[in-house]
């Protein structure tokens, strides 16, 4: 018995070694914490889910900066093409602290989110604050 194959399939194809490769990098990237607070954050700020859903998975002011920000859905769609976490990377400035940052693509468009998390006592992490990137605000002239 073949057990490479699906059930019912009858050829001798097997997937790609570049494809297996992806698939090893994409399960090892649901692992890690930044990452997957990553694609949470995306789900919220690009109006698919509601901010309630990160309730339990922030902490401090995290949840009103999502607040703020998730009524106008600032990584929404354009052109209707989906936005995905194209890179994630992290700093740890210290025990149970990572500073991360996500690049956002959509279509042509690319944006950038950080985030810093957090490990409580019990050992989960949270997520302690957000910040899109985009335009800075500028001081007003005196």
């Amino acid at each position: 018995m073949d057990r490479t194959r699906p059930a019912g399939r009858h050829d001798q194809r097997r997937p790609a070694a570049h494809a297996a490769a992806a698939l090893t990098r994409a399960r090892g990237r649901q692992h890690k914490p930044h990452y997957w607070f990553a694609d949470r954050l995306l789900a919220v700020l690009s109006g698919r889910r509601p901010v309630h859903w990160m309730l339990g998975h922030t902490i401090g002011e995290a949840y009103e900066q999502l607040v703020r920000l998730a009524p106008g859905a600032p990584l929404r769609p354009a052109d209707r093409m989906m936005p995905v976490v194209r890179h994630c990377g992290e700093f740890q400035p210290g025990p149970g602290v990572i500073e991360a940052f996500a690049r956002i693509g959509s279509g042509d468009r690319v944006s950038a989110m950080a985030f810093r998390l957090e490990q409580g006592a019990d050992l989960r992490w949270r997520c302690a604050a957000v910040e899109l990137g985009g335009e800075r605000s500028r001081p007003e002239p005196r």
